[in-house]
């Protein structure tokens, strides 16, 4: 599962009208009991990434950080987004299963890499 792929998901989930993005629209879907996945970019500061994680600990909402600002906001027709929400639990399961599923291809891929 290559990265474009999750990030494309994430665009046609944009696009269905299903993804909140930004922190104010990301916290908000959190506390109105939208957001069924929160995905928080691996550039944002620490100081967001525990506000999000705390938020979504507490209401038992998934949780990822997941690629870089940019590439999330060009998946969301922008500039850049330091977080989003995915508002669909049908969308949010599938994308985190090709998240899941990505990054354990990239950990076999380490793995024989490193016995070489």
């Amino acid at each position: 599962m290559s990265n474009d792929q999750v990030l494309s998901f994430i665009s046609l989930a944009r696009k269905a009208g299903r993804v909140k993005g930004g922190e104010f629209s990301t916290e908000e879907a959190v506390k109105k009991d939208r957001a069924a996945l929160v995905i928080v970019a691996s550039d944002a500061s620490d100081n967001t990434k525990k506000h999000f994680r705390d938020m979504c600990d507490y209401r038992k909402i998934p949780f990822i950080i997941y690629s870089d600002s940019v590439s999330l906001g060009r998946a969301m027709g922008l500039e850049f987004r330091m977080s989003l929400a995915i508002c669909d639990s049908g969308f949010a399961k599938a994308l985190q299963e090709k998240i899941e599923k990505q990054e354990a291809a990239r950990r076999n891929t380490d793995g024989k890499n490193q016995n070489l």
